[in-house]
């Protein structure tokens, strides 16, 4: 069957660790499905451009393609920014948009993941209370949203789960991390709930001076990987059905 080409948008950034890690990111999804072609477009800052890449695929002849957010949280940028790229691609490439990655239980195994590279073990769970940190947003659904995946992420049997927030919202790092301590949790672990470094992760991790544990960034870690395939299968289908194929 056509696969249409897979169009990783991500955001870019100055800090050059962010675009090297979404190309490793880019490399396991490729590696996992063979044969599928994925492409990686940004934003801003990095280059290829999102535009760039949509009009190289179109003089290739190229004419399905899903885009999908490299975000977290579906606030502005998957809201607003990513839509009006889109909306400037060549008529005649057929482009249906992805979810963004979030919530997903692959994605809280990633975290899980992080936490034991970092040193924890599955022992530790009952005593260790948890910060999951991400960047942090002005959008309503996309802080509750991290709230929720706080709460889940409770019931799998840590001490407790605290959110915290490195920009526009409450509390910070540092903020959880002492409401952790006073809650009488044995250890505190920073999880940070982003994809790639930067200034925002490097917030959290200065936040993290006081826990026990401070996990690295999600990055090209498989279960990501897989997160990225799900959503990418997902939106293939109606976009297949609407062209024939």
């Amino acid at each position: 069957m056509h696969r249409p080409v897979l169009l990783v948008v991500a955001h870019g950034s100055r800090d050059p660790r962010h675009a090297a890690t979404v190309h490793d990111l880019v490399r396991r999804v490729r590696s996992l499905r063979p044969g599928l072609r994925v492409e990686t477009g940004f934003l801003d800052f990095n280059v290829p451009s999102v535009r760039g890449v949509l009009e190289s695929l179109d003089a290739e002849g190229i004419r399905e393609v899903v885009a999908l957010p490299l975000l977290l949280t579906r606030a502005f940028h998957a809201k607003s920014d990513i839509p009006a790229v889109l909306a400037e691609a060549p008529p005649r490439l057929r482009i249906r948009q992805a979810e963004v990655l979030g919530p997903s239980p692959l994605l809280l195994a990633a975290l899980e993941r992080r936490l034991y590279e970092a040193g924890l073990t599955p022992a530790d769970k009952s005593s260790t209370g948890v910060v999951l940190a991400s960047a942090g947003s002005s959008d309503p659904e996309a802080i509750a949203v991290i709230a929720d995946i706080a709460r889940e992420w409770r019931h799998t049997g840590w001490c407790a789960v605290r959110p915290a927030f490195a920009s526009a919202s409450l509390p910070r790092t540092e903020q959880a991390v002492r409401e952790l301590r006073a809650l009488g949790c044995a250890r505190v672990a920073v999880a940070p709930y982003v994809l790639a470094p930067g200034r925002l992760p490097d917030r959290i991790a200065r936040g993290a001076a006081g826990a026990d544990v401070l996990a690295d960034v999600l990055g090209p870690a498989p279960e990501v990987a897989r997160v990225l395939l799900e959503r990418y299968d997902a939106a293939r289908v109606p976009l297949l059905a609407a062209v024939g194929a």
